[in-house]
């Protein structure tokens, strides 16, 4: 006779103890067991029993299915998540042990994953500093600040990925964004004329209650900002909560921040995780493809794609930029180990460069960088702003991509007429910078290197603009 599986589920009951404001006295009262006992179900030193689960549920209205299956696994992918860090490399970490530690150890594991985010965070830190030799201004920077928390997290909230997919199956259960907006908050959705918007694509009034959207917004933009809205009015504090785990030395980075969760949130919310994890994988990653699924913009859905990496239910890792013509990046998220340039320009090697000349065309490439790391990227040109005759259109490009080893996986690196790729297709040779990069004979280099010797031109000129030695010492 097989004997029932023993349910250990302390950091999930922690959980619901703190959402209801409750100690752990209260908690034993409300049960009528020992506060004792509740310490050691909560340490994970105790199964919990068929009796306490009933009470749990009867006293709390808790979804005993769900409060079943948070046995430690989110946590377990997690920690193993964490453990694929390449500063562990030399460590030999068996996922057994990780199992274990997260089991038995919840509070030592919880206090891993936040060092393990906090060095992260002061890693980025020291990049957004500087490189050597070029000065610095030392006052904090709102935009830079943002950044660092996204990437810290490798721009993936798993928890706001649940709430606002429990919010889609409601917007479903209602009839669509506009139906849950009036059954819900007794709001209406209007469309009204540019000039009367006076420079909002979205605004909500509430004195008449209505939802006004810019009627230039084409269909994917009015979708998202109607998701904006609704996530506004019943996200925030899920966002807040998220929010608050980051330590801002600015108020303009926290609000930068806000409105970026917010944005993930309504992504979120109009793809939902589960169901564009599956598609995405049916459809190579097809990013076309997938924006007509679900109705979205290009850039859109390129950006959703970045997200997937909840735990213990990670896709491929990608890494996405926008650039304007001039070479500004307006957005930087890398969940695929891409390093960007953070100061000075980036490689004008990179195809997301020369995207402007096809327009709204992708084009592929194989990157390889100096320390020979591989990458795959798509670039394609998107439109922002227009809708009319005259009005104001912003044109970016954007790139994305991910480690060689996941390309195989993209419909974009299939093989022509699906012949067999060559094992090792040709890259273009990048660096992270000019001033980073020391391959001699770049004829687009802008900059020498950090730490080198230039040589002087009286004798030999090099056909590339600076001729050097090599790192001085």
């Amino acid at each position: 006779m097989i004997s029932p599986r023993r349910l250990f589920v302390g950091p999930s009951l922690r959980r619901i103890r703190r959402d209801l404001g409750l100690t752990q006295a209260d908690m034993a009262a409300d049960l009528e067991v020992s506060a004792s006992y509740i310490a050691l179900l909560e340490r994970n030193h105790r199964p919990l029993t068929a009796d306490v689960l009933l009470r749990l549920a009867q006293t709390y209205k808790i979804d005993m299915a769900a409060l079943a299956r948070s046995d430690g696994t989110e946590i377990t992918a997690r920690l193993h998540a964490v453990l694929k860090d390449p500063m562990f490399a030399d460590i030999d970490l068996p996922s057994l042990e990780n199992a274990d530690l997260a089991a038995n150890f919840p509070g030592v594991t919880e206090a891993l994953l936040r060092l393990h985010t906090a060095y992260q965070e002061s890693h980025l830190a020291l990049a957004d500093r500087g490189v050597e030799g070029e000065e610095t201004d030392d006052t904090p920077d709102p935009v830079a600040e943002s950044r660092r928390f996204l990437a810290a997290r490798r721009n993936s909230f798993p928890t706001l990925d649940e709430a606002a997919e429990r919010l889609s199956q409601a917007v479903t259960t209602s009839g669509g964004l506009d139906a849950h907006l009036l059954s819900r908050h007794g709001l209406t959705v209007r469309r009204l004329p540019t000039d009367v918007m006076v420079g909002s694509v979205r605004r909500l009034d509430m004195h008449r209650k209505q939802v006004l959207l810019d009627d230039a917004l084409d269909g994917a933009s009015r979708q998202f900002q109607t998701a904006l809205q609704l996530v506004h009015l019943e996200l925030t504090e899920e966002i807040g909560a998220v929010c608050g785990r980051g330590a801002f030395a600015t108020e303009g980075g926290e609000r930068l921040t806000q409105r970026a969760l917010a944005s993930y949130a309504a992504a979120a919310l109009v793809m939902p995780y589960a169901a564009f994890a599956r598609a995405a994988e049916a459809r190579r990653y097809d990013v076309e493809a997938l924006a007509r699924q679900f109705g979205t913009s290009f850039e859109q859905t390129a950006h959703r794609l970045t997200t997937l990496q909840k735990p213990g239910q990670e896709k491929v890792p990608f890494f996405f930029i926008r650039v304007d013509p001039a070479g500004n990046v307006s957005k930087r998220l890398d969940g695929a180990g891409f390093p960007f340039a953070r100061h000075g320009g980036g490689c004008p090697l990179w195809s997301v460069h020369h995207a402007f000349r096809t327009p709204r065309e992708i084009v592929t490439q194989w990157l390889e960088l100096p320390d020979g790391q591989r990458f795959f990227s798509i670039a394609r040109t998107v439109t922002a702003g227009g809708g009319g005759f005259g009005a104001p259109r912003v044109d970016r490009a954007i790139a994305l991509g991910c480690a060689a080893e996941h390309a195989h996986k993209l419909i974009y690196a299939r093989a022509p007429d699906d012949l067999v790729a060559p094992a090792v297709p040709p890259a273009t040779p990048i660096g992270i910078t000019c001033r980073l990069c020391h391959r001699l004979d770049c004829a687009a280099r802008s900059a020498p290197p950090i730490g080198v010797r230039i040589l002087p031109d009286d004798i030999r000129r090099t056909t590339a603009p600076f001729g050097f030695s090599g790192p001085s010492v």
